[in-house]
């Protein structure tokens, strides 16, 4: 993965790995697109008002007796 994601060719991969051919290689271009696609799933809009960090009570009373 960090060949591919660093522009190694493909082919130069499958050389590299022993692969067969660069068909086999190919998995792990369509891997890395999934990686991408479950990593923009989780994102959120950016255009949506950022929330502000508000402690609770606890932590609040634990950091005043420090």
């Amino acid at each position: 993965m960090h060949l591919l994601q660093s522009g190694t060719d493909l082919a130069t991969i499958a050389l590299w790995l022993g692969h067969s051919s660069p068909t086999v290689t190919h998995q792990y271009l369509e891997a890395d697109l999934a990686a991408k696609e479950a990593v923009l799933e989780h994102l959120h809009d950016p255009s949506s008002a950022p929330t502000r960090f508000q402690p609770g009570d606890r932590l609040l009373s634990f950091l005043e007796g420090l």
